[in-house]
């Protein structure tokens, strides 16, 4: 439990409170629909107005035209970005431990990896020979970090990560649970018996304050790197492919697949379950909704979009029907054409 005065200055939100007002006990966040006396709220859309209107949450982050709306015994925390505000909260009032820096017993490290100070490492966890780990660094249970990988400062490896050989991680970066750094990319040469393996002889690349979703594949490049730049953040279960480059500040949504050797920019937003074509080139500042089947490469920003989004049953048959009768459609136009020319 803390007071609204003590969270405000911990986390320096500039918002003009009486001295009662400040004392106000704070225990929990909540959503505005569910928050009761003791806990704060947000609102950063519009069209939750009216159940700001009717929480009970004793305090909520709002925008000044919204204050009004707070109901009485709810103060208003005016900020410019409530969204943000609540982003700097949740960390707050995060449950999850803090880990001490400690080598567990059943961890396998290498002679001749190299630990720096205040780093844990979780039961299980293997590194390998000249495996270099910062600083800071928090390993969790049963990882795997390959020869000469790299883990930069204050970086975390949740439990079940694997980081294969000569791959590297920056510092301040979030790799969670199941996810595959640098796994052998999908390379083969045919021949008249099957296909021939060609070797991965890259890396994968890793930025500064990078974060990786659960159970998501980065491939290792073929020949040059596959390289994920700073400030990235990608979702879970995402598969990108070998020779990727991602541009700094780019978010990419769950379950999106990059085939090999596309090249995505700089502040760049995938949608969840887009796919990419290999060799492509896709601009900074380029949008992808949802679902997004992208086969050429963009030349400027924009919002990209394709795909059919649901709808009712009965209309989307109707609609397929029509597609099927397309073909017919066409050459009954062309007939009429022809015969309007004649007259």
């Amino acid at each position: 439990m803390v007071s609204l005065k003590t969270l405000t200055e911990k986390l320096d939100l500039k918002v003009a409170l009486s001295e009662s007002e400040l004392a106000t006990a704070i225990q929990s966040l909540s959503s505005l629909d569910s928050a009761g006396e003791g806990e704060i709220s947000f609102l950063s859309s519009k069209k939750y107005r009216r159940v700001l209107s009717a929480t009970k949450a004793s305090a909520v982050l709002v925008t000044g035209e919204d204050a009004e709306l707070c109901p009485e015994g709810c103060i208003a925390l005016v900020v410019d970005d409530p969204y943000l505000a609540f982003a700097k909260i949740s960390h707050y009032f995060a449950t999850e431990s803090k880990i001490a820096p400690v080598i567990h017993p059943s961890a396998i490290i290498d002679s001749e990896a190299s630990l720096g100070e205040n780093v844990s490492v979780g039961p299980y966890a293997v590194i390998e020979k000249g495996a270099v780990i910062a600083d800071g660094v928090i390993i969790g249970a049963h990882c795997f970090i390959g020869e000469q990988a790299s883990v930069g400062r204050h970086s975390r490896l949740h439990h079940r990560v694997t980081l294969a050989h000569h791959c590297v991680v920056g510092e301040n970066c979030q790799i969670f649970s199941g996810a595959v750094i640098g796994s052998d990319g999908f390379g083969y040469a045919p021949t008249e018996t099957g296909w021939y393996p060609i070797a991965q002889i890259g890396r994968t690349v890793i930025g500064d304050r990078v974060e990786i979703g659960a159970n998501t594949t980065i491939d290792r490049g073929a020949i040059d790197d596959t390289v994920i730049e700073s400030d990235v953040i990608i979702d879970n279960q995402i598969m990108i492919g070998h020779n990727v480059k991602v541009g700094s500040k780019t978010v990419v949504v769950a379950q999106v697949g990059i085939a090999g050797s596309t090249e995505i920019g700089k502040n760049c937003t995938i949608g969840g379950q887009s796919g990419f074509a290999g060799h492509l080139k896709i601009a900074d500042g380029s949008f992808f909704a949802g679902q997004s089947m992208v086969t050429k490469g963009t030349t400027q920003a924009g919002y990209y979009a394709s795909g059919i989004p649901a709808q009712d049953g009965n209309e989307w048959r109707k609609m397929v029907a029509r597609i099927r009768q397309l073909e017919k459609m066409n050459e009954r136009l062309k007939a009429l054409e022809e015969r309007t020319k004649e007259d």
